[in-house]
């Protein structure tokens, strides 16, 4: 029987529920994927993976692929009639577990908790026409130890989110040296003079699945140069188009970045092509 979504599981239990001892819910003490599901399938898993692995090795939390990959696959057949489509598979890694205070306990038993999600198309309304982009009060806290990490505390995001209304669609992230770092749920590339630049994340932010497909695989394939580096403002006012991206809505220009003079920016020629290129490799 196949079930209607969200569905959750923890550590392989259908509708089973989080221990308040866990320490991903007492301290934010684990790490997290969110996956689009494209017909059906995960066709990032293996990079959603390999940053889980990453993040869990950094906090010292031990994976078991074998048993996590089970788990999932278990949820996306209970929910499979809903994700034929579109869908949206959230993984929650956490130490499991432990006694009340910072200290880890001696052993580590993960709680592996699961979320299926009902998804939506990729051409979306923000996909096709472009988004408008603030600029938040809020700085991102400079820590190499967590950065590039998708960990568990969330904090910084949600107070930055909540600056906003709907009155535009996301808003963009500085950290407190005022580099320009990423979105609050996604990472920025600038068009400028035909090369993408995306910001630096030794500092600050998260190193999202779709910024590492660009990087790594669709620029090369479009012949597009890419730096990481540093970037201000006034780099990015600069640019002749400005996108942002993210695992489970893929691509979206920016059409107006709103500054004190409000920039407007057509939907430009690089965006639209590294579009074109996602959704190739997105298909079957």
């Amino acid at each position: 029987m196949t079930l209607k979504l969200p569905l959750f599981s923890v550590n392989g239990v259908l509708g089973a529920a989080i221990s308040p001892l866990d320490r991903g819910f007492a301290y934010g003490d684990g790490v997290f994927e969110t996956c689009r599901i494209h017909r059906g399938k995960i066709p990032l898993w293996s990079f959603h993976l390999d940053r889980l692995l990453q993040g869990a090795m950094r906090l010292g939390i031990p994976v078991a692929i074998d048993l996590l990959e089970e788990y999932r696959d278990q949820l996306l057949i209970q929910g499979q009639a809903e994700i034929q489509n579109a869908g949206v598979l959230k993984i929650i890694l956490t130490r499991g577990v432990g006694g009340r205070g910072y200290k880890m306990p001696d052993e580590v038993q993960p709680t592996y908790c699961l979320g299926l999600y009902s998804g939506a198309d990729l051409h979306s309304k923000q996909y096709l026409e472009g988004v408008r982009l603030r600029v938040c009060n809020h700085r991102l806290a400079r820590n190499s130890l967590l950065a590039g990490m998708k960990h568990l505390n969330r904090l910084e995001y949600i107070l930055a989110r909540n600056e906003w209304c709907d009155e535009v669609d996301e808003g963009l992230l500085l950290d407190t040296e005022g580099q320009v770092i990423e979105a609050t749920v996604s990472n920025l590339f600038a068009v400028v003079d035909g090369c993408l630049i995306t910001p630096d994340l030794t500092y600050a932010g998260v190193s999202g699945i779709m910024r590492r497909l660009i990087i790594e695989q669709l620029a090369p394939a479009l012949k597009l140069q890419t730096r990481v580096e540093h970037i201000d403002l006034n780099i990015v006012s600069a640019a002749d188009e400005l996108f942002l991206c993210n695992s489970v809505f893929g691509v979206w220009p920016v059409k107006a970045l709103l500054l004190e003079s409000p920039l407007n920016l057509a939907l430009g020629p690089v965006t639209l092509a590294v579009q074109v290129s996602l959704e190739r490799y997105l298909q079957p």
